[in-house]
């Protein structure tokens, strides 16, 4: 018996990977701006920023995507008024003609999406050597102990949110992918119930950084038996609960030091900390730096001078 071989079609395809960047800005970075003949896009994973792209002023807050076209103009300001932000930022190449939807376009992502840009940023993380949050390196250098196919990966989640998001531009096909979700089998629903069970973990966990918290409260908290609990988080997160949240705490943490408002006692004390010296411990073996040294960093970005793109 003879089989046909049917070539999979590719409708939207990333030729090349430009740049891959993780920001952590303080108050007063400005970045005068630049164009290129490349897509770029910044996700602000946490705080705002102000983006120009051409003669558009747009103010991004946590959550927002924003696509800046080849040839497009475009600026990055962190007024005095903003919430320190930590923005994801990456430049490609892709030649497909469904792109050009793509032009200026600014908009909030769903969950799904959100995920799809959290797998991609982990790949990146594998694929290539820091420094990911240095606007004057732009060269991406390849990590050689980076895990199988971790670029393909990488290539594929981005693929995959460009499809989902040319997807939701069409309110038709909004209307039959509902109708299709309410046929999706138990083990997707399942799934989605569990997203929906360690996110409203996450937001207890941000609404008691000011204290400590244990297996058991959260288990009082949700409902769940501790291996239940345990099995849900990991298989979400990649992490424990409670490691999650010591690094919810190094993150805020980073975001009090880039607002100038506290001092590092006074940090330490704001996020339940017994001692100065339990924060800095704790600081230095999540980031690599003690409190001091990523302040030093933090300050430094603002001072740059560099006139390229943080891409």
């Amino acid at each position: 018996m003879d089989f046909n071989r049917l070539t999979l079609q590719e409708v939207i395809t990333v030729n090349k990977l430009i740049s891959f960047h993780y920001f952590e800005y303080t108050r007063g970075y400005v970045f005068e701006g630049e164009q290129h003949d490349f897509w770029e896009l910044l996700y602000v994973d946490k705080g705002a920023v102000e983006v120009r792209a051409d003669d558009r002023i747009c103010e991004l807050t946590q959550g927002m995507i924003i696509f800046h076209k080849p040839g497009e103009f475009h600026t990055v300001r962190v007024g005095d008024g903003h919430k320190p932000p930590n923005l994801i930022v990456l430049a490609f190449e892709c030649r497909s003609a469904f792109m050009d939807r793509f032009a200026s376009l600014l908009l909030p992502l769903g969950t799904p999406e959100r995920n799809l840009l959290s797998l991609l940023l982990q790949e990146g993380f594998h694929s290539f050597l820091p420094p990911y949050d240095n606007p004057s390196v732009h060269e991406l250098i390849r990590n050689p102990d980076a895990p199988f196919a971790s670029e393909q990966a990488m290539k594929g989640y981005l693929e995959a949110l460009l499809i989902r998001l040319v997807r939701g531009m069409d309110d038709d096909r909004n209307v039959e992918q509902n109708r299709v979700a309410t046929r999706r089998p138990s083990s997707i629903q399942t799934e989605k119930a569990e997203q929906r069970t360690v996110q409203s973990i996450i937001d207890f966990m941000k609404s008691r950084l000011s204290g400590q918290l244990t297996l058991e409260q959260l288990c009082k908290e949700t409902h769940l038996g501790k291996s239940r609990l345990k099995e849900i988080f990991h298989s979400q997160t990649g992490t424990g609960a409670i490691e999650y949240f010591k690094l919810l705490k190094i993150e805020e943490a980073k975001t009090l030091i880039r607002e100038h408002t506290l001092n590092y006692t006074e940090i330490a004390a704001a996020l339940g900390y017994g001692s100065i010296h339990y924060f800095s411990r704790d600081f230095k073996k999540s980031t690599g730096m003690s409190p001091s040294e990523y302040a030093r960093t933090a300050k430094a970005r603002v001072g740059s001078k560099d006139s390229s793109l943080p891409k």
